[in-house]
C-alpha cells in the first residue's frame, strides 16, 4: 500500500469507527458518509470547456492511485470535459461510472450524499468544491487560487452519529504561489 494511500485509508476507518454518542443526544440514523472532494485538473487553456494539458491527464492519473485503497462506492463530476476527465482514472480503477452531478445545485448534492452514504469522490471546481465542503459540515480552508492550485484533496467523513471531521491533504505536483502582478 502507497504511503498516501495508507494515510487515507487509516483516515476514512478512525473516522468512521469515531466515538459512542453522548447519552443526551438521540440517536442518528444516517449512512456513515466519506467524501473525497477535488478540484479538476490542470486545463489546457481558458476556453470555457478545455480539456485537461497533459500536467492535468499526469495529476488524474495520480489521483487514482492516491485514492486506489479508499473503498470509493461513488464518483461524481460536474458535466464538463476536465471535471470528467479529472474522475475518468479514479472511476476505471475502480469499475465504477461517473456520475454527473449540477454543481449550481451544491445542497442538494450534499442532501444526496447524506443520504446515501459510502465513500465518493467529488470532482468540482475551485469554488464548488470549498462550497460543498463547507455544506458537509468540513472545513473550506482559504479560497483555491484560481491560477494554478490544482493539489487540494479534501476528506469529509460524516459518522452515523452525525459527527463530522474535514482534513485537508495536497495530492500531486504541489502548488507553488508566486508573486501576484499588480493590476
Amino acid at each position: 500500500m502507497k504511503p498516501m494511500s495508507a494515510l487515507i485509508a487509516a483516515l476514512v476507518l478512525s473516522f468512521l469507527v469515531g466515538a459512542a454518542p453522548a447519552e443526551e443526544e438521540p440517536p442518528v440514523t444516517q449512512m456513515p458518509l466519506t467524501v473525497f472532494l477535488v478540484r479538476h485538473a490542470e486545463k489546457l487553456d481558458a476556453s470555457r470547456d478545455p480539456a485537461l494539458s497533459p500536467a492535468g491527464t499526469e495529476r488524474a492519473v495520480t489521483l487514482a492511485g492516491v485514492l486506489g485503497d479508499a473503498g470509493l462506492t461513488h464518483v461524481h463530476s460536474s458535466d464538463y470535459i476536465r471535471t470528467r476527465t479529472t474522475a475518468a482514472p479514479v472511476a476505471k480503477a475502480m469499475g465504477l461510472e461517473v456520475m454527473v452531478y449540477d454543481p449550481r445545485d451544491l445542497p442538494g448534492m450534499a442532501t444526496s450524499l447524506r443520504a446515501t452514504g459510502g465513500v465518493h469522490l467529488v470532482v468540482g471546481h475551485s469554488n464548488t468544491t470549498p462550497a460543498l465542503t463547507e455544506l458537509l459540515g468540513g472545513a473550506p480552508g482559504e479560497p483555491i487560487q484560481e491560477k494554478g492550485e490544482y493539489d487540494r484533496l479534501y476528506v469529509v467523513t460524516v459518522a452515523a452519529d452525525g459527527t463530522t471531521q474535514s482534513t485537508l491533504l495536497r495530492y500531486g505536483a504541489p502548488f507553488v504561489s508566486g508573486p501576484t502582478k499588480a493590476e
